[in-house]
């Protein structure tokens, strides 16, 4: 669980890190370091998305 928090956190700093950390380099990686390219408020939502799926 405490995991989970420290992901979170980092979501909401640097989305891309805690997508490559929670799922390594992927599909998942590239969208959200494209949603966070063009804005990054996207590119949190679908890092939370996915930590929490």
């Amino acid at each position: 669980m405490d995991n989970k928090i420290i992901l979170i956190i980092l979501a909401i700093i640097l989305p891309p890190l805690a997508v490559l950390l929670k799922n390594g380099v992927g599909k998942d990686l590239l969208i959200n370091i494209v949603l966070c390219l063009f804005f990054y408020l996207p590119g949190i939502l679908h890092a939370l998305w996915v930590i929490t799926k």
